[in-house]
Formats: C-alpha cells, structure tokens, sequence
C-alpha cells in the first residue's frame, strides 16, 4: 500500500494540468505526421524526447527499465492530448466488454463463471465487469479482456511509424488489455491518474514491437507483443524489479508464444477472440512467479532459439532491431491507433468506407434499388487478401468466422441500408451514414448469418489482390470497390484511411462514435451517460472509487441463443 500511494502521488504530480473534457469533446484524430525522434533531439512536430533500445542491448531490461522509470517520472510524461485519446480508447473497450458480457456471448460468460471459483490468487483480488465479488485477479484480468475482446469492435494498431522505414513491419493489435492496469490499481490501492498514464505505456510497448516485429509472417499471433507488454505494465504496477520484469517477459515468449492456429480452419473458435485475454493472465502470472523468486529466460530479444532471432537472423549479441520507446510529449503510439466504427474486422474498413462513399455519390443505386446491384468488385492488398478474403471465409458459419468474412461484412452494411434507408448527399452525411448503416453486434447473431437477402448479396461480391496497393499498408488501409449494376459501373477509386483512422480528415469520428456508444450501452442495458461520465473522470479517481469504475452491472447474462453465437 505505501509503494501504491507514492507511486500515486508521483502520477497525480505529472498528470496534474490534464484538461477535464467531456468524453466526447476529447480529439480522435491524428494532429500531425510525424516523424520519430532520437534518444537526445525532439522532432519538428512535437517536443517529445524517446529512449532508444539497441539492437546489441538486453532489451528485455531495457523495457523493465523504461516502464518502471515511466511511471515514476515526476516532471514529464504524455500531453494532455495523449491522456485524453487514450480514456477515449479505454472507454471504447470497456463499451464492448459490457455489451458482449449482457448479450450472452460464451466465451466471457465462461471464463466468469471460471473466475468466480477463484476468490483470491498470487496478486490479491480484483473486479468483473458488473461484479460487486471480489475474485483473483489473474482471472479477472482474463474474463474483462475476454469480454474486450469478443465483438472483435475495439481499437487497432498497425505497426507503422511514418517516415521510419525500419519501423514499418506492419504487426497489428488491438487495446485489449486494460483491464489488466485496472485490475492493479484495484489490488494496489492506486488511482486512476496511474490507471490513465499506464494504459499509455502498455499500448506504447505493444505498438512499437510491432513496429520493428512482424509476429504474422511468423504465423504467431499479434498477442505475443501484448503479452510482453503486460508482463513489463503490470510488473512496474506491482513493484516488480527490473530483474524480475526481464524474467517475466522471458517466461511469456518461452512458454507462452501463440501460433496462429487459433486463426486457422473453415470456422474459427472462441479461441481467437479470447488469445489476448489468455495471454494476458499468462503475462500477469508470469509477473507473479517472478516476484516468488521464480528464474526466467534473460536477455530473450537475443536469445538464439527465441522467436525473434530464430524468424529474423541476425548476427550473434544482437536482437533483429532496435525498439524505439517514447517517453513524454505528444508523440506515443496510441496517437496512431484507429478507432473501429462498428463491427467489423480491421481490414475491411477501406471496403465498408468505399461502399459507404458509393451510396452517398450516387442516389441511382437507391432509387433503383440495391437488390438490382449484378456485381461488386473489391480490390484489397495484402495481408488483408490472406486473412479476410480467405476462401474459408466465405460460407462463415460462426460469428466469430463472418466478422473476418469481408463478403459478409459487406453484403451486411447493404443490408443494413437497405433496411434503414438512405442517406442523401449533404454536410456531414458520411458521418450520418456510417451511424445509420453501422455494423454491431445483432448483424452476426446466428439468426442474421443465414439471412437469404445478406446471402444473396454475398454472392455477387468478388474480391481480388491488387499488388500496387500492397506498398501502401501499413500507411493505410487501400481498398477500392466498383457497384456493377445494368445501368453503368460506379468506382470508390482508393480508399486509404477510411473513418476511425487515425489519418482520416473526411470523417468526425467522435461524431461516429457517440452513436456507438448509445447502441453499445443499450446492448449491455447500462446508462451511456453514466457509463461515459464515469469513465471520462477516470484520471480523477481515488483509490477507492477504482474499485468501483467496472460495476456497471450489464444487463444478465440471458439473451436469446442467437447472441451466444
């Protein structure tokens, strides 16, 4: 408790001149390009200084070190403008989480009922979302960021750093593990301005290794770097040594890397939704038996037979890069994340934005009517053609198979305008029909997979890889789609940063994303203005009042069969 309140009171210092904004008056897009920094000199768009890890250093120490020295530092740390789009991440995860939990969903609902046979673990206890009963905290962790994760519908990173070639692999991964600080602060007795300032650097350690490190080409899945940075967060959080952080991060890639065979297959499982969910109570139990007295692997960056090196050959006392983290201003990784506007997955928003920019710019297609549409053409790149055009994914039997079905994707977003009408040309009418049309939970309920209308259209969409687009991701998301119809063909041309990237300036995202919020809040049946009130006060919450920012109390856990999909 006496480390917690002076880690507290050094935050609570750093984090002081945060602005107090309402929720949804917090910035979500990109403010400027740039480019990164050194260890010594600023860049020319921002005053942010970061700490270069060599490629010849022990990087797994030199991440202990940087995360313990993040939290405690007194004078610097992230801008206003960095803490703010960060709550609004964490409030976007926790709006999915209670939805999934209300709407039955399996996997979270089953990893609850296993999380309350645990009442206490190594690091104390720690809440469910809508839960008064305390439980062990390593369970906690992995029920909340199972529920996180379920609708698939939470923030995205893409491994990019403008300008940095070196920095480009390209690795996505999603804000997933908050729960994991929360879940600290509860057992730590610490406040949400630590809460805030660590879901900055959990989401900076996790984006930057996959700037520098594709896990995909390796056919491991994304969670590994978030594995990595939860065992260096929650380490730092708890008082773990820098000895033990290394050893705990040495513990998850030994034991713990995840093949993308959860990815693999006609229809994928419960599996792939909840891997960031069990890869993170593995990286919090690593911490645990580090703390316990328990050895790791050192030095893994540079382990031979680790997967870095072992995928990347690289010369001996060398990891395949250097890891460049930031340590103040405004120039973090999250700045760069994308919010999601609906649900769907990732990839697939350049196709949902082109579909979108076809209805509005040509009222034809509604005054003639959509079932009239013969053919629709959709040009993607890779790694989007491999993942979400996988000919698996094109007769999805499972909700979790057709949010990663770029045909049914589609063919739901015209359903969806189809049912609800048009939306015609106008100021703000992108951002009118992106919330009119928006794709949510209820368009992959098992009822809605068979719909004959969503089938019928499926079959008219073709998809085909387009190489020239292949240069332009990580950057973007190029896409483009061409509506083939007996009265002429009409071309999005390229979509590159579709609404929700952070790059986008046609789409007020935060105009989007209120109107998410208010269908995500009826789905789990909480109050959207006291879910988004409380979660905007974040950073000014005591201790105390920590222990209640998850009791929601989301609707029970009965929904029709069709959400357990």
């Amino acid at each position: 408790r006496r480390e917690g309140e002076a880690l507290a009171g050094t935050v609570i210092m750093a984090t002081k001149r945060v602005l107090r904004l309402p929720l949804w008056q917090l910035p979500v897009r990109l403010p400027v390009r740039w480019a990164a920094g050194s260890t010594t000199t600023n860049t020319n768009n921002n005053s942010s200084s970061v700490e270069v890890l060599p490629a010849t250093s022990n990087q797994a120490r030199g991440i202990g070190e940087y995360a313990k020295a993040f939290l405690e530092a007194r004078d610097s740390g992230p801008s206003v403008e960095v803490l703010q789009r960060t709550n609004l991440f964490h409030a976007d995860a926790v709006i999915c989480g209670l939805s999934a939990i209300a709407q039955g969903t399996a996997a979270p609902n089953a990893l609850r009922r296993e999380a309350k046979m645990y009442p206490s673990g190594l690091g104390g206890t720690a809440f469910l979302f809508g839960d008064k009963q305390p439980v062990a905290l390593e369970k906690a962790v992995l029920a909340n960021c199972a529920a996180v994760r379920e609708w698939d519908a939470n923030g995205t990173s893409f491994g990019y750093e403008a300008n940095q070639p070196s920095r480009q692999a390209g690795e996505f991964g999603h804000n997933d593990y908050y729960p994991v600080v929360v879940a600290a602060c509860q057992s730590r007795n610490l406040p949400g301005s630590v809460a805030v300032r660590a879901f900055v650097l959990l989401d900076e350690i996790r984006a930057r290794l996959g700037e520098v490190f594709s896990l995909r080409k390796c056919r491991i899945d994304h969670v590994l770097h978030g594995g990595i940075a939860t065992a260096a967060t929650y380490g730092a959080l708890v008082g773990a040594t820098v000895d033990q952080i290394e050893s705990a991060i040495g513990l998850v890639v030994s034991h713990h890397t995840p093949w993308r065979a959860i990815r693999a297959g006609h229809q994928l499982s419960d599996s792939k939704g909840s891997s960031a969910a069990i890869m993170a109570e593995a990286a919090v139990q690593a911490v645990h038996r580090a703390m316990l007295g328990f050895q790791g692997p050192k030095d893994i960056f540079r382990n031979p037979d680790a997967p870095f090196r072992r995928f990347q050959p690289s010369p001996d006392e060398q990891s395949p890069f250097d890891l460049t983290l930031t340590r103040d201003g405004s120039n973090f990784a999250v700045m760069g994340m994308h919010f999601k506007l609906g649900v769907y997955e990732h990839q697939s928003a350049s196709a949902i934005q082109g579909t979108i920019n076809l209805l509005l710019s040509q009222p034809a297609l509604f005054r003639n009517g959509l079932p009239t549409i013969s053919k629709i053409r959709i040009g993607i790149y890779e790694p989007a053609y491999g993942i979400i055009a996988d000919p698996d994914k094109l007769d999805p039997q499972t909700r979790q198979s057709a949010d990663h079905s770029l045909v049914f994707i589609v063919a739901s977003l015209l359903k969806n305008a189809m049912d609800r009408g048009a939306v015609w040309p106008g100021p703000h009418s992108t951002e009118a029909a992106w919330k009119r049309w928006m794709l949510t939970p209820e368009n992959y309920f098992e009822d809605r997979l068979q719909d004959p209308t969503v089938r019928s259209m499926m079959k008219k969409i073709e998809f085909f890889h387009e190489p020239k687009y292949d240069a332009l991701y990580p950057e973007g998301v190029p896409t483009s789609v061409t509506i083939c119809t007996p009265y002429g063909e009409f071309s999005s041309g390229l979509v590159l940063y579709p609404g929700g990237h952070a790059r986008c300036t046609t789409v007020d995202a935060a105009d989007v994303l209120r109107n998410k919020f208010k269908k995500f809040s009826a789905l789990a049946g909480v109050d959207a203005v006291d879910l988004q009130d409380r979660l905007a006060r974040l950073q000014d919450l005591s201790a105390e009042e920590m222990l209640e920012l998850y009791n929601f109390a989301p609707a029970a856990a009965a929904a029709a069969p069709a959400a357990r999909a």
